[in-house]
């Protein structure tokens, strides 16, 4: 039997750096053009810590494809 995987990179679409709900932390040597190293999700209300902090190739089940990103 073949070891066939069908949800396999599955997720590869879905990371954070790609949703709309990731709102990346600027830092003092940002550039333009380059890429968040951090950031926010804002998908749901924030806790007593703030918003959760992810990276940008994190993911999970809430991503909404955010159409400028891509």
């Amino acid at each position: 039997m073949e070891n066939h995987d069908p949800w396999k990179h599955r997720s590869a679409g879905m990371k954070c750096s790609t949703c709309m709900w990731f709102v990346g932390k600027q830092h003092a040597d940002m550039k333009e053009g380059d890429f968040w190293k951090i950031g926010r999700c804002r998908r749901h209300a924030p806790t007593m810590n703030g918003y959760p902090a992810v990276k940008p190739d994190d993911w999970c089940g809430d991503h909404r494809l955010d159409e400028n990103k891509v």
